[in-house]
């Protein structure tokens, strides 16, 4: 920060020889380390079954953590106007819970669509590590399970939350996968990480969802690889949206999309296995996947996404 300060003084004055002297005004620049804008503070809190994220006070997000929910999940997930930019479930898609994590056809068990019995992700642990500086760290560890079965999977994520701008929060996730038998995963559409959007951004209500390449809506942008995707509309003046960005360390990117233009979007390999069948996974195999998740105002352009992977991919 720069502290400009200024010495008046006449410019002469006569002294008793009668003669003048120049009197010399001075700038000093005064540099104070440390001096910035104020720093949005990120604070987590346990609620009973939830953790509340709040920037500067103000909720930003819910991370569900029942053990009557098919899965961990967050809702509501406020964009920088206050509300949310994704949507619970519905008549349709019941099982679309705003921003989540699960699979479908893991061993014969479905840890995707409604109905515990055909298989639930239930966290056994979730610790808040780091709350009321710049950012906040979860851990979270979930058993994937149904009662006739073994569990299949185990997964640990470390969930990072920060707030560069009040016009831009960041959540960035690092899931590591154990599988704890042999799993075969079978082609579906019903997996791993994915968003459902609020029905106002959606593009069926003129919202935009562009990928990495410039593409453009469901027709365009289904089944293409891509390292991040943007979903954006306007609503009560403004322009708001959410993007997916996947990291280059994760497993099988750029992952190929599943786009709906009625607002889900998910970035997923299983729906396109290699041999168009399945996906196998040895016992003891290990599968990190890292994602970004931003909130913010304005179109995919205004809100620099581009610039924001570039960024992150070299984290």
């Amino acid at each position: 920060m720069l502290i400009l300060i200024k010495n008046y003084c006449p410019m002469s004055e006569k002294h008793k020889t009668g003669h003048m002297r120049m009197q010399y005004g001075f700038f000093l620049i005064v540099m104070i380390p440390g001096i910035t804008r104020a720093q949005l503070t990120v604070t987590a809190d346990k609620v009973g079954d939830r953790i509340e994220v709040r920037v500067d006070g103000v909720l930003l997000t819910n991370y569900i953590l029942s053990e009557h929910e098919k899965y961990p999940y967050f809702f509501p997930v406020n964009g920088p106007s206050g509300a949310s930019v994704t949507s619970m479930r519905n008549g349709n898609y019941p099982h679309h819970s705003s921003l989540f994590f699960g699979c479908d056809r893991v061993n014969g068990g479905n840890y995707w669509q409604e109905g515990q019995e055909r298989g639930q992700i239930l966290p056994v642990g979730a610790d808040i590590l780091e709350s009321g500086g710049d950012r906040v760290v979860i851990e979270n560890e979930n058993i994937w399970r149904r009662p006739t079965a073994a569990a299949p999977i185990r997964d640990i994520r470390t969930i990072t939350v920060t707030a560069p701008s009040k016009d831009l929060f960041q959540i960035d996730f690092r899931i590591v996968m154990e599988m704890l038998e042999d799993v075969t995963i079978e082609k579906t559409n019903h997996s791993l990480f994915s968003i459902r959007m609020d029905p106002d951004l959606a593009v069926i209500n003129n919202g935009t969802m562009v990928n990495a390449e410039g593409d453009i809506g469901e027709k365009s942008t289904f089944g293409k690889r891509s390292p991040w995707m943007d979903y954006h509309g306007s609503r009560m003046g403004r322009i708001e949206g959410i993007a997916i960005l996947q990291h280059p360390s994760s497993e099988w990117y750029p992952s190929p999309w599943f786009t709906r233009d009625y607002g889900f979007f998910s970035p997923t390999p299983m729906y396109w296995p290699d041999n168009r069948e399945d996906l196998m996974l040895k016992k003891g195999r290990q599968v990190e996947l890292r994602y970004r998740v931003l909130i913010h105002s304005g179109d995919h352009i205004q809100a620099a996404i581009a610039d924001q992977f570039e960024q992150y991919r070299n984290e």
